[in-house]
């Protein structure tokens, strides 16, 4: 399982957590080393340590992650590419299991809205793709204005 936080502090505060219960993990945020980190990964592809919490950017990038056959997401960054990013990690070639995705949304948080603001980025940027109008044309200069001043 890879679980991924925009915040080191969260990870911070699950590495308390996990230690308290016993459950052995694997961390890789920005201030882990280069060698450190291909040890790490190596060490999770071919071992028994389930669990692998990664910050979302130092994990975007450049790590191939194919023991993993569940990603987490447990807080949303605003943008949706640097996630799909992450997801990526555990779709590299040599992945041999089906992968499953879960994003951790709380009901009424600024986490919702940042979802509701992805979404609504991604359908907009599909409908100009594909050349549709649909609701790009009911949006009004200044939606526009504030979908890409965010």
């Amino acid at each position: 399982m890879l679980l991924f936080s925009q915040f080191t502090s969260m990870l911070d505060i699950l590495q308390q957590k996990l230690d308290a219960e016993g459950i052995a993990y694997y961390t890789i945020t920005g201030a882990t080393p280069k060698k450190k980190r291909l040890e790490l990964v190596k060490e999770f592809n071919e071992g028994d340590v389930k669990l692998f919490l990664i910050s979302l950017k130092a994990g975007g990038v450049g790590l191939n992650l194919t023991g993993a056959d569940v990603v987490i997401h447990y807080d949303p960054w605003w943008n949706q590419a640097v996630q799909n990013q992450a997801t990526d990690r555990a779709h590299r070639i040599g992945q041999t299991k089906k992968v499953t995705v879960y994003k951790l949304i709380a009901k009424n948080t600024i986490e919702e809205k940042i979802q509701k603001l992805q979404e609504t980025k991604k359908d907009l940027a599909d409908q100009i793709i594909s050349g549709q109008s649909g609701q790009a044309g009911s949006l009004s200069r200044e939606d526009i204005m504030e979908l890409l001043e965010l």
